[in-house]
Parts: C-alpha cells; sequence; structure tokens
C-alpha cells in the first residue's frame, strides 16, 4: 500500500523562554501512514500527540528527522489537510454557512473562483451541512446550534475543500457520550464515502478502537510510538460493536499499553 503520511526517525525540541529549559516534546518518532487509512493516536497527557498533528501538517518542523507527506517534504502548511479540533472555534458573526466555507475564500484555487461564483459554493456547503444532518441550518449562527450541532459544522469546514487528510485532534472530548457517539458513526460515514486520509488523536479508547484501522500507542515524553494495534473488526462498524466482547477486550488491552508508557 502507499505510504501517504510518512513521520521519520523525528525530534522536535520546543525553545524555552529565558531562563528556563528547553522541552523534547517527541524523540525517534516513526509514523507510517497508507493512503486511506483511518488512524488513531492515543497516550499519556502531555506525550506529544498534539505535536506529532502539528508536525503532520507543516505547523511544526522537526529538530531531527523528517516529515513527508504525499511522497514530497513538508517545508511549509500544507494545503491538502483539513484539521478540526475540540473547540469548533467559529467566528460568531458568520452564519453557519459562511463559517463552513472559510477555507474556500484562502485555498487555491477557491479563493480565485468564490467571489465570482458565491451561489455554487454556498449550494457546496449546504450539501455538506445535510450529509452531517444540519439541513437548513445555513443561514443560523454558532450561538443558535448545541456544541454538537457546531462539532458537526466544524467537521464539514475541515472536509469542505475535499481534503486528501484530515487531522482531528479530541473532536469529541467536550461533548456528551451520546452526542460524542452520534459524531463517531458521522465521521464513519463519511470516511466511508470519501476515503480521506484520517489521523486521530483522542483520550477516548474507545473511540480510537470504533474509528480506526490502527491504533498507535505513544510513550510518555518524550513521545514516540511504542505500540501499534490493528483493530480486526470489520468495517462498516455499528455502535452496538461497543458493547461487545471483542471490543471490550482491544480497549482493556490498549489501556494496559498506556498505564505502562505512564510508568
Amino acid at each position: 500500500m502507499e505510504t501517504f503520511v510518512d513521520i521519520s526517525d523525528v525530534a522536535l525540541r520546543y525553545t524555552g523562554r529565558a531562563g528556563s529549559q528547553d522541552t523534547l516534546a517527541v524523540e525517534h518518532l516513526n509514523l507510517k501512514v497508507h493512503r486511506g487509512d483511518f488512524v488513531a493516536v492515543v497516550g499519556p497527557s502531555g506525550c506529544g500527540k498534539s505535536t506529532l498533528m502539528k508536525l503532520a501538517t507543516g505547523l511544526h518542523f522537526p529538530s531531527a528527522g523528517v516529515v513527508r507527506l504525499d511522497g514530497k517534504v513538508v517545508n511549509g502548511p500544507v494545503s491538502i489537510a483539513g484539521m478540526a479540533f475540540q473547540n469548533p472555534v467559529m467566528l460568531p458573526w458568520r452564519s453557519t454557512r459562511d463559517n463552513v466555507l472559510l477555507p474556500m475564500e484562502v485555498v487555491d484555487p477557491h479563493r480565485r473562483q468564490i467571489r465570482t461564483n458565491r451561489t455554487k459554493y454556498k449550494q457546496q456547503a449546504d450539501e455538506i451541512l445535510a450529509s452531517v444532518g444540519l439541513v437548513g441550518a445555513g443561514d443560523q449562527y454558532p450561538w443558535q446550534l448545541s456544541g454538537g450541532m457546531q462539532q458537526r459544522a466544524s467537521l464539514c469546514r475541515a472536509l469542505i475543500h475535499d481534503p486528501e487528510l484530515l487531522l482531528l485532534d479530541e473532536p469529541f472530548a467536550a461533548l456528551d457520550a451520546f452526542t460524542r457517539e452520534e459524531l463517531w458513526c458521522v465521521i464513519r460515514d463519511l470516511h466511508q464515502e470519501k476515503q480521506f486520509t484520517c489521523i486521530l488523536v483522542t483520550h477516548d479508547l474507545r473511540e480510537a478502537v470504533f474509528l480506526a484501522d490502527t491504533v498507535h500507542v505513544m510513550s510518555a515524553r518524550p513521545g514516540q510510538i511504542i505500540v501499534s494495534r490493528t483493530i480486526p473488526i470489520p468495517r462498516p462498524r455499528p455502535i452496538e460493536i461497543t458493547y461487545e466482547t471483542e471490543f471490550a477486550e482491544l480497549t482493556h488491552e490498549l489501556r494496559g499499553h498506556i498505564a505502562e508508557a505512564r510508568g
């Protein structure tokens, strides 16, 4: 299979403020993600999970090693990636539709076309909102949406420009359990439909096992991958699978690896 994301023997050291020590966030970090795969990254707090995401998108550069995306060395922010975070960070003065369209205003070739063909782009935004259950929500403002609805809109914004890589950084952590499971199914179905490559950072082991093809466990700082566990449960996975014995055994196994990583 084609390697799409290739993080090879990477270290990243954050420079401390005057009088404080530098922080070695990750060291000997190696991760290969094949095109179209869905992987999850778990580990103890502060292990460098979010740092891994920033390295993959060119928001940070390694102190050692190399990061490649689609065979090219990452030497700046990448345009073929979309990102969604724990906080949807929607602009309150823009409608939901206009929040979703934000990437189109900055990513080529869309930013040159959106002013002259706004109607086409509005239709595209409404279609992707409908695909996550937000029919008719385009004219509403963020403050009129529930937390779960805002997170659905955030996923739409991350996917509106059809990125080849989607990065999810604790996107469902702030939601109640029922809404969280609903959104697991939303992202499951979007991945099945669009076949993008996805990296999910999460503390929720049930979430990781339900969504991912492979779950990677990171060590305590400086972080590196210490265990990679393939999830053998066939796709598409119904939410009911989370209550079965095999699923529980997988989450228990991963919890044990994280406990060891914490020391």
